[in-house]
Order: structure tokens, then C-alpha cells, then sequence
């Protein structure tokens, strides 16, 4: 995956403060008994950016403290199982249960870093949120939305959540102008593990995450 799509995802998952919420009153129809999906969103990006804006001194002059806020505020919200069970595809299936909970640690620990990383130099763009079109009794559901810059096409970005039986809306994918971020990191680690076999890939990533966190 680019760093500019990686960067774009990023600032658009926390960035929601600055939405539109043209769809909100139809979501109510949608899940009476559950939390709003649409105000899952919104009240984590205002904590991320309430934080962002009362530390910015002190997350620019120790850019490694933002990690901890994205880890605990944003990433609760993402299902990292259903996430890495569909990033693995076949290759979950044969994996060992050690082997599944050292992936999904390094995979979570991958996107925690990419996320806090884009969130530094995020400027802000404009979401709107399109109207939702979902059955009453809908599990999954896509929050449609665009991104709007002034001189630019919009973007369209749609996320993926389901609800748990907690009665919780969980993020477990997020596409950006068609392109899925679960199917590209499905295709690149496809190809690295038919190279490294999946102990191999788990072995990347945990040196990847490591170099990062000394670095």
C-alpha cells in the first residue's frame, strides 16, 4: 500500500470532527438498541483531535508519545481478529494458534505505528457523509462518505463495520476510492508468505515494528 494512501486513510479515520452528518437522522432506523456508528466515529476523532490540539508542542517535539493516544482512543474501534482472519484468507486457516495471535499482534502494533505516523502531519479535509441505505435488522453495514478538497474530485471513502454481539459497531475494513485496505495488505502478504511462508512474514513485521520502535 502507498504511503499517500496510507497517509489519506489515516487522516480521514481521525479526522471526522470536521464532518458533515448528513446521514445521521437515517441511522436511527438502523439499529435502534445499539450504539450509532456514525457517533462511534465522531466521538473518537474528537477525543484524537481534543489531544492533538491541547499536546501539539509535546507531540512534536516527542513524536513517539502519539502512539499511545492512537493505540488506546482510535484502535479499540477496529475488530483486529476479523481484520487479520481477512487479510490471511486461506493462510489463517493453516496457521497455528500461536502463529494467529503473534500475526494479529504484529499487524495491530503495524497499523497502530502507520496511523500515528500520517496523524502528525494530518491537515485537515472535509468528510461528508452520504445517506445510509440498511436494512433494520442489518448487521454489517458501510458508512459511505467523501472526502472534499477545495480544487480536488471528492473521494470517496466507505467504511466497513459489523455489530457485534455486544451490541458494539466494530471497524473491520476501510476503502479508499475502491481500493479495500483489508484486500491490499491481503496481496502483499499473500505474495510475501508464498516467498517467506507465514512464519516468515510474522518475522518481517515483528522486525519491522521493532526497527520502528527503536528508531
Amino acid at each position: 500500500m502507498s504511503r499517500s494512501l496510507l497517509n489519506l486513510l489515516a487522516g480521514l479515520l481521525l479526522s471526522i470532527g470536521t464532518t458533515l452528518y448528513a446521514a445521521e437522522a437515517t441511522l436511527a432506523a438502523v439499529a435502534p438498541v445499539a450504539e450509532d456508528p456514525f457517533n462511534l466515529v465522531r466521538e473518537t476523532a474528537d477525543r484524537v483531535l481534543a489531544e492533538i490540539s491541547s499536546r501539539k508542542e509535546e507531540l512534536t517535539e516527542s513524536p513517539g508519545k502519539i502512539y499511545g493516544l492512537v493505540d488506546d482512543i482510535v484502535l479499540p474501534k477496529f475488530d483486529f481478529y476479523r481484520m487479520s482472519r481477512l487479510v490471511l484468507g486461506k493462510y489463517w486457516r493453516r496457521a497455528t494458534d500461536p502463529e494467529q495471535a503473534s500475526f494479529i499482534r504484529e499487524f495491530r502494533e503495524l497499523l497502530v505505528r502507520t496511523y500515528a505516523t500520517a496523524l502528525l502531519s494530518y491537515s485537515g479535509q472535509q468528510i461528508e457523509y452520504l445517506p445510509l441505505h440498511a436494512p433494520p435488522e442489518a448487521k454489517q453495514l458501510k458508512v459511505n462518505t467523501q472526502v472534499k478538497e477545495p480544487g480536488s474530485p471528492p473521494i470517496p471513502i466507505d467504511y466497513s463495520l459489523y455489530l457485534d454481539d455486544e451490541g458494539k459497531w466494530k471497524v473491520y475494513d476501510v476503502t479508499i476510492d475502491g481500493v479495500s485496505l483489508v484486500s491490499n495488505y491481503r496481496s502483499s502478504f499473500s505474495s510475501q508468505i508464498r516467498r517467506y511462508k507465514l512464519s516468515g512474514l510474522i518475522k518481517r513485521l515483528a522486525d519491522r515494528n521493532r526497527r520502528s520502535r527503536d528508531g
